[in-house]
C-alpha cells in the first residue's frame, strides 16, 4: 500500500502573516493595505524576515514507512506524535513496498517483511510472561523493518513547512519522502480560498 497524507486542518493565512509583520507599526487593515499583502509577503520571505510565517500552520495525518517517518523527525516541526510499538502491539502489519523495484526484489522484501512481522508477534507473546508486557512490546519491535508503516500526526508552522518542502521535495531527496512532500504541498495548494497563495508564491510554488 502507498504512503498516504491527509490534511487535517490549518490555521492562519497570508493576511495573518502580514498582520504579524505589521504589528511593529499598525495592524489596522483597509482595502488599500490588503492589496499590499502579496508584495509584503514576497519581501519578507526574500529578505529572510521569516518569523511572521510561524503564525500560519498546516496539520497532517501521515501513514508512512518508518524510514520516511525518521526523515520527518529530522525537521523543526511544530509537533509530531506517532503510533508507537512501545506502548501498544502493532496488530495491523502495514507495510510499504517500493513500486520502482523489479518484481523479484518486491517479492523478496514482502517475504522478509512477513517473516519479521511473524517473529515480532511470536517474540512479544513469548517474552511477555518472562519480561512483562511493557518490556516485551518495546523490545519485540526490533523485528519490525524500515518498510513497516506507522501513522503520524504532523504539524508545521509555515516557516518550518517551507524548509521541509525545500529539502524533501528536492530531486536529491529519497523518493518516498519526496512523494510525501509533494502530496502535502498539493493539499495546501488545494485549501479552499487558497489562504496561503502569496506565501506559496514567495517560495516559488
Amino acid at each position: 500500500m502507498d504512503n498516504t497524507v491527509e490534511l487535517l486542518g490549518h490555521y492562519g493565512s497570508d493576511e495573518v502573516i502580514a498582520c504579524s509583520a505589521w504589528t511593529s507599526t499598525s495592524r489596522e487593515l483597509d482595502e488599500k493595505k490588503r492589496q499590499r499583502i502579496p508584495k509584503l509577503i514576497d519581501m519578507l520571505w526574500s529578505h529572510g524576515h521569516e518569523t511572521p510565517f510561524e503564525k500560519g500552520s498546516v496539520h497532517f495525518l501521515v501513514d508512512c514507512d518508518i524510514a520516511s517517518h525518521i526523515h520527518l523527525l529530522k525537521h523543526r516541526l511544530s509537533s509530531l506524535n506517532a503510533e508507537s510499538a512501545r506502548y501498544k502491539e502493532l496488530k495491523e502489519d502495514k507495510t510499504f513496498i517500493p513500486d520502482d523495484w523489479p518484481d523479484f526484489w518486491q517479492q523478496q522484501l514482502k517475504q522478509y517483511t512477513e517473516d519479521g512481522n511473524r517473529l515480532y508477534h511470536k517474540c512479544l507473546a513469548d517474552l511477555e510472561p518472562e519480561l512483562g508486557r511493557k518490556r516485551a512490546k518495546e523490545s519485540a519491535r526490533f523485528f519490525k523493518t524500515y518498510n513497516s508503516r506507522i501513522q503520524a500526526d504532523v504539524q508545521f508552522n509555515m516557516r518550518s513547512f517551507a524548509n521541509f518542502i525545500k529539502l524533501r521535495k528536492s530531486e536529491h531527496a529519497q523518493k518516498e519522502i519526496r512523494e510525501i512532500a509533494e502530496k502535502m504541498l498539493d493539499l495546501v495548494k488545494g485549501i479552499e480560498d487558497n489562504p496561503f497563495q502569496h506565501t506559496l508564491n514567495s517560495w516559488g510554488y
